[in-house]
C-alpha cells in the first residue's frame, strides 16, 4: 500500500522535495498558505489541499517545511487534533533546538512519533534530490522516516536523539556563512591584484581553499555554471534565511556560554547587507556589500 505524506510547506525548498516523494510513488497531499507556492505545486502535479487540517486526515506521515520555528509550533497545535493515530512527524524546518524539542513533545503528547531533520544542500539539492538530511529522533522514528528522506536526499545522518538535527545544523549553517565571507573576500582581493576570478578558482578549487560555498556555490559569475551569481543571485538560499540561522547559531551559543566571535562576525555582516540589500536574493551575493566595502563595522580598529 502507497504511504500518503501530508506535506505543508511547498515553497522554494519544499516545492521540489515534495514532488521527489511524489515521483519516488507516495501519495503527497501538499498545503501552502500562499497561493503562489501553492499553484506552483498543482502545477508540478501534487494534490493541493485548501488547509494544513484537511492534509494530515488521511496522512501516514506529517511533514513539514516551514520558516520558522513559531510556524512549526502553531502548525502542530493547529493540525494534531486531525492526524491520524500514530502518524509519523517529520520536521525539516531549520529552527531553534529548544523549538524543535517543544514541537516534539506537542507530537509524542498526542500520541506521534517524531523526528527533527533539517536539511543541507539548498535549493539545487532539493531540486535534484541530493540533499543531506540531519536527523534527531530515537531509533525507531529514525527508521521509520529514512526511506522517506532517502528519497529526497544523498544522505541521511542520524545525529541523536529530538533537537540533534537542529543543533547540526545550525553549526554547519555557521561554517557555511563564514565560509562564503572568507571566498568572497578571497575574490575581492584577487580582483584588486588583477587575478581572474577563473584563475582564483582554478587554484582554489583544488588547492586547501577548496569548501561548497566556493566549488559548488561561488560568489562570482563564470567559474560554477549553475551557482546563482550566474542569475544575478536568484534562486538559492536566501540571505534573509542565512541571517537567521546564523541568530540561532548565535542564540544557541549564548544559551551555552560558547565564545565564537567568527560566528558572531558573520551575523553582523550578513545583517548589515540584509539591511542594504533585502533578504532575497541569494546569501553569496554578500560578496557585492563586500566589493563595495559598505559591511565595514561602523567604528573598525586602527591597523597598523
Amino acid at each position: 500500500m502507497t504511504a500518503t505524506v501530508a506535506f505543508l510547506g511547498l515553497g522554494n525548498m519544499g516545492g521540489p522535495m515534495a514532488g521527489n516523494l511524489a515521483k519516488a510513488g507516495y501519495r503527497v497531499v501538499g498545503f501552502d498558505p500562499v497561493p503562489a507556492a501553492a499553484d506552483a505545486a498543482r502545477t508540478a502535479g501534487l494534490d493541493v489541499t485548501p488547509s494544513g487540517t484537511a492534509a494530515v486526515e488521511t496522512a501516514d506521515v506529517v511533514l513539514t517545511m516551514l520558516p520558522s520555528g513559531r510556524h512549526v509550533l502553531d502548525a502542530y497545535t493547529d493540525i494534531l487534533p486531525h492526524a491520524r493515530p500514530g502518524s509519523l512527524f517529520v520536521d525539516c524546518s531549520t529552527i531553534d533546538v529548544g523549538e524543535a524539542r517543544a514541537a516534539a513533545k506537542l507530537a509524542a503528547d498526542a500520541g506521534h512519533p517524531t523526528c527533527d531533520a533539517p536539511v543541507s544542500g539548498g535549493v539545487v539539492g532539493a531540486q535534484a534530490a541530493t540533499l543531506t538530511f540531519m536527523v534527531g529522533a530515537d531509533d525507531s522514528a529514525f527508521t521509520a522516516a529514512s526511506p522517506l528522506l532517502e528519497a529526497m536526499g544523498r544522505r541521511v545522518v542520524h545525529c541523536g536523539t529530538s533537537g540533534a538535527g537542529q543543533a547540526a545544523k545550525i553549526c554547519n549553517n555557521m561554517i557555511l556563512g563564514i565560509s562564503m565571507i572568507a571566498v568572497s573576500e578571497g575574490f575581492v582581493l584577487a580582483e584588486r591584484l588583477g587575478l581572474s576570478a577563473q584563475a582564483l578558482f582554478d587554484v582554489a578549487s583544488v588547492s586547501s581553499g577548496q569548501c561548497w560555498a566556493l566549488n559548488t556555490n561561488c560568489p562570482v559569475p563564470g567559474p560554477v555554471p549553475t551557482s546563482p551569481a550566474n542569475r544575478d543571485y536568484t534562486g538559492g538560499f536566501a540571505a534573509g534565511l542565512m541571517l537567521k540561522d546564523l541568530r540561532l547559531a548565535a542564540g544557541a551559543a549564548a544559551a551555552v556560554g560558547a565564545n565564537l566571535p567568527l560566528g558572531q562576525h558573520a551575523t553582523d555582516l550578513y545583517r548589515a547587507f540584509v539591511e542594504q540589500d533585502g533578504p532575497g536574493r541569494d546569501f553569496s551575493a554578500v560578496i557585492t556589500g563586500i566589493s563595495a566595502g559598505t559591511l565595514a563595522p561602523a567604528n573598525p580598529e586602527e591597523t597598523s
